[in-house]
């Protein structure tokens, strides 16, 4: 098979998630460095993959997507053998309610907090810290009474949901108090072919 070429930066959760959904499924990746520090993301030759000139992206043998989870699902569906995303109506709308999550509360909660300490993104840290422990207790919550977030599996709502809740320390989130989180997050870590994101000495991660 031919690789599948993920257009990625090394410090993005949203292009460690298809990378990781990548390597679960032990699909062949050529990894192409998008280096939005120097702002490759907005350069005509990027622009021509994504229009939105955000990462990731994947070229397929010519099937070029962009989103991550979008992508999420086409890897599932195309790729999963059925394992990754459900099929019945129940089980693909739990899934797509995480992927929800995923988008915004997760994005906007210790998403944001790391951007704030790891890129300097100009953005309130106490009110973004607060919105990210109240779904940090939600998540918990629900991870109380289930081993992966929509049930005995693992889907693509756990690995859109992983990286930027791995990561929370490093936007000052400590994760100390969710003991489901934690232990729902070492789960993720010990599937075969997992692969993490790079960790940034940012935020609480200085002290780690």
């Amino acid at each position: 098979m031919q690789a599948i070429k993920l257009y990625n930066f090394p410090r993005s959760g949203h292009a460690h998630r298809v990378e990781l959904m990548l390597s679960l499924l032990q699909l062949p990746t050529e990894l192409i460095l998008v280096d939005m520090a120097k702002g490759a993301h907005k350069q005509p030759d990027y622009l021509a993959i994504n229009p939105f000139g955000q990462v990731p992206a994947i070229d397929d043998q010519g099937v070029v997507l962009a989103d991550s989870n979008a992508i999420l699902v086409y890897l599932a569906k195309k790729y999963g053998n059925g394992r990754w995303l459900p099929d019945d109506p129940l089980g693909a709308a739990k899934v797509q309610r995480w992927l929800s999550v995923a988008a915004g509360p997760i994005a906007f909660g210790p998403g944001r907090a790391r951007l704030i300490t790891v890129f300097g993104a100009p953005y309130r840290a106490e009110e973004t810290i607060a919105y990210a422990h109240v779904w940090l207790k939600l998540i918990d919550q629900e991870l109380a009474d289930t081993v992966y977030l929509t049930g005995s599996e693992p889907t693509i709502a756990d690995v859109a949901a992983y990286s930027y809740i791995a990561h929370a320390p490093e936007g000052n989130v400590s994760l100390e108090d969710y003991a489901n989180v934690r232990a729902w997050l070492a789960r993720i870590e010990a599937l075969p072919g997992f692969v993490g994101m790079p960790r940034t000495v940012a935020g609480l991660q200085k002290t780690a």
